[in-house]
């Protein structure tokens, strides 16, 4: 057995260690994502559930943590591996520090969605999504992100209004199709956020096995 055959059969379980783990700290991210926020919109009443739901001290339903935990994972698992599929181009420089300026932007994009009033909804809904497309223009910029983060936003919307329309929840000033119509805009940053910790899990992970390799060689 060649050094190169040793090294590869090594790497076999490394490989599928890390993304486990990478995994493991997305659904994480996901369900603090999922707490800190669903707070936010309930504190200021624009999400309501009914009393019989509420299961936690973090006035949120039991399961909305955990799916939106698996739903981080997915997806910050996805986002890298449609970069390397796709072969674009890094655009933007990937480090912690933007990854942590990005959420932060995602962070006051939701914070506007529950604190701010404007006028009419279409002016809050075209602000929103003006916010949102400059977040993936800051932080991502990558035809993979944006068309993900389309395809996120749509299906998420989709799953939200099945979920209102079965009594599970609801919107106190719901008008778009029982939803507010800057959720899209919500999930669509959101998926580029999480995107972009995917990567960068990724990026630390792909550097930690270059590391590794160079030094068994």
């Amino acid at each position: 057995m060649t050094q190169q055959s040793i090294i590869t059969t090594m790497n076999l379980p490394r490989s599928t260690t890390r993304v486990v783990a990478r995994g493991v700290v997305l659904f994480i991210v996901g369900v603090v994502f999922a707490l800190v926020l669903n707070l936010l919109q309930v504190q200021r009443n624009v999400t309501l559930f009914p009393p019989e739901v509420l299961a936690s001290v973090f006035s949120s339903a039991w399961w909305v943590p955990p799916c939106c935990g698996t739903a981080a994972a997915l997806i910050g698992l996805l986002y890298p591996c449609l970069d390397d599929k796709w072969g674009e181009p890094r655009k933007v420089n990937h480090e912690w520090s933007s990854v942590m300026r990005c959420v932060a932007v995602f962070v006051g994009i939701n914070h506007a969605s529950a604190k701010i009033d404007f006028a009419n909804n279409l002016q809050f809904s075209l602000t929103l999504a003006a916010m949102s497309i400059g977040l993936w223009w800051l932080f991502d910029r990558s035809r993979s992100g944006f068309g993900l983060g389309i395809g996120i936003a749509v299906l998420a919307t989709f799953v939200t209004q099945l979920l209102v329309y079965n009594g599970v929840y609801r919107y106190t000033e719901p008008d778009f199709l029982y939803v507010r119509s800057w959720l899209p805009c919500i999930f669509f940053s959101g998926g580029v956020t999480i995107g972009n910790i995917g990567r960068q899990l990724a990026l630390e992970s792909f550097d930690s096995d270059q590391y590794i390799r160079e030094h068994m060689d």
